[in-house]
């Protein structure tokens, strides 16, 4: 196989890219969404909530970006 066939060309890194950005930004909107509409919650998006917002979403960027790179190794 060549390197493009196993995700390691610039299709394959563009791939991960494209889906780092994905999952932070579903990250971020579900954390701010858990932060406006969780029952009890004052439903305020306030600093907080975004600085978390931030980091859940960098977080699922990073497990997704892991995630990609273990698996495109399992396929050599």
């Amino acid at each position: 196989m060549t390197d493009q066939q196993q995700g390691r060309g610039p299709l394959g890194e563009a791939r991960q890219q494209s889906a780092g950005v994905a999952a932070f930004a579903a990250g971020f909107v579900l954390t701010l969404a858990f932060f406006a509409f969780f029952p009890g919650l004052p439903h305020v998006i306030d600093w907080g909530a975004i600085v978390v917002a931030v980091l859940v979403g960098a977080l699922t960027r990073w497990i997704c970006r892991s995630w990609m790179g273990k698996r495109s190794k399992a396929g050599k």
